[in-house]
């Protein structure tokens, strides 16, 4: 069959294609004009728009002739994560990263030879820089979807746009609710930068696309049946201090549900937490008992001001025995010999805290420091707690306390590694002093090394004795010796 003869353009749509400019939409006006006009002309008839987005128009002499929207990519797209070879967590942080093309539309009277291939070479080529500019990052791959019942495509294909397939057949209706159309679509995506794909599951983002993942919101990682025998001990255990009436977030759910955030790395207190309880699903919701809106079906999110109710009345002591009860069915005995404790100020809870970890990082327990107190005393509460035979205590300089290190020493038959700093000059001279003048001999014998180790073994006495009320700071030694009389810091 004898192949189709290419038509020639006139000279007006060569002239048009050569002046063509794209324009980005940015005011009010323009955007509304863009949206009035989609929904007149595109066979979809609408222009919701999801996410980060951006609109041109393709121009000649100001006249429109062509428009496209852009906005945030599909939340799950099998075929464009199979072709990026990312894992769920890592689209799920960089989704960002890429964007949709979700109106391309030719307007009436407009539809001149090669039009679309020329407005789709000249938005690509600022698309990214665009976006950097308006959303504080750039993009690495753009997506669309073709009804193949209405078009082929040609217009992605000759722009460079690689054909992956089609779609399963389902659209989202919401959040988390997928409705069955039975129409899949044909799958297009092209790279804006070389090699995206790859640098897309790589174990490091490019410089200028990590901030997007620093930015990911935070979202459930764990299933609410992985946290079951957690809401069973606490529905059992931990007193409910709220009327019956007033129960639309059950406290069992409510617990879960900061485990969970915690969990998945929310750390700033209760706006943190409502923001990540935002994320979960109607099932997720319905799972932790939340009660459910009889208007629209939907399970209710607890918002900021019940986590601040509850972390403020829930009993904090048996909250705690309750969690590190769970936590040692979930790991079993681990055999550890660091305890590692440290100070940290909650920046949105307006108190001040002190907790303890293992090596592997279990959480072993905490204490809230009293008002007018500081960390000091919480730490040595929290160490009673905690079984410190044959286990290293670990510690900033805060905590280079005679108090402390007699504790962990002689009462709770544990050892110490405490740091000393230069705002304990007396003690930190007398140490250098020490390790520049003992004599570590291979073989442990001789007399020379015994009248050593006696007068050593007298030097380190006299040393705590030398940094007795030299140091006002919290985090100096005070008494003569370890066996002398201590207090806490005023």
């Amino acid at each position: 069959m004898a192949k189709a003869k290419q038509r020639q353009l006139s000279a007006d749509e060569q002239q048009i294609l050569e002046h063509l400019q794209v324009r980005l939409l940015t005011s009010p006006k323009d955007k509304a004009r863009c949206d009035e006009l989609i929904l007149e002309h595109h066979y979809l008839h609408d222009a919701t728009l999801v996410g980060e987005q951006l609109r041109y128009a393709a121009t000649y002499k100001g006249r429109w002739l062509a428009l496209a929207t852009w906005s945030g990519a599909s939340f799950h797209l099998k075929a464009r994560d199979e072709f990026i070879g990312w894992d769920a967590q890592q689209c799920r942080r960089r989704l960002p990263l890429l964007a949709n093309n979700s109106r391309l539309l030719v307007l009436p009277e407009c539809h001149y030879p090669n039009l679309i291939s020329r407005f789709m070479k000249l938005m690509l080529g600022r698309l990214s820089q665009d976006w950097l500019e308006r959303w504080g990052h750039p993009l690495a791959l753009v997506e669309t979807f073709v009804d193949p019942q209405l078009y082929q495509g040609t217009a992605y294909k000759v722009s460079g746009w690689s054909h992956l397939g089609k779609t399963a057949g389902w659209k989202r209706d919401a959040d988390d609710f997928y409705v069955k159309h039975d129409t899949p679509k044909q799958i297009w995506v092209r790279e804006l930068v070389k090699n995206a794909r790859v640098k897309l599951r790589a174990a490091q983002l490019p410089p200028e696309w990590a901030r997007v993942e620093e930015q990911a919101r935070v979202r459930c990682t764990q299933t609410v049946k992985e946290l079951r025998s957690l809401m069973e001990s606490l529905r059992v255990q931990l007193p409910e201090f709220r009327r019956a009436q007033a129960l639309g977030y059950p406290l069992a759910g409510m617990i879960c549900l900061i485990v969970m955030a915690l969990a998945s790395g929310a750390r700033q207190g209760p706006d943190d937490l409502a923001q990540f309880a935002d994320t979960l699903t109607n099932p997720q919701l319905r799972a932790l008992g939340f009660r459910q809106d009889q208007r629209t079906g939907r399970h209710r999110c607890p918002k900021k001001t019940t986590f601040t109710r509850v972390l403020a009345q829930v009993n904090a002591e048996v909250l705690q025995r309750l969690l590190l009860d769970w936590q040692r069915r979930l790991t079993g005995p681990i055999q550890d010999g660091l305890v590692i404790v440290d100070g940290k100020k909650m920046r949105h809870g307006g108190v001040e805290m002190v907790n303890a970890a293992n090596g592997q990082g279990l959480y072993l327990g905490g204490v809230i420091t009293q008002t007018k107190s500081n960390e000091i005393p919480a730490a040595r509460q929290l160490l009673k707690t905690i079984d410190l035979v044959n286990k290293v205590v670990l510690s900033d300089a805060l905590h280079t306390q005679v108090e402390t290190a007699q504790q962990i020493l002689f009462e709770q038959g544990g050892d110490f590694l405490l740091t000393v700093k230069g705002n304990q000059p007396n003690l930190q001279t007398t140490l250098q002093h020490l390790f520049e003048q003992q004599v570590f001999s291979p073989t442990g014998c001789g007399a020379a090394s015994s009248a050593q180790a006696r007068t050593q073994s007298g030097s380190i006495g006299d040393s705590f004795s030398a940094s007795s009320g030299s140091d006002s700071q919290p985090s100096g030694f005070s008494g003569s010796t370890f066996g002398g009389a201590t207090g806490d810091p005023s």
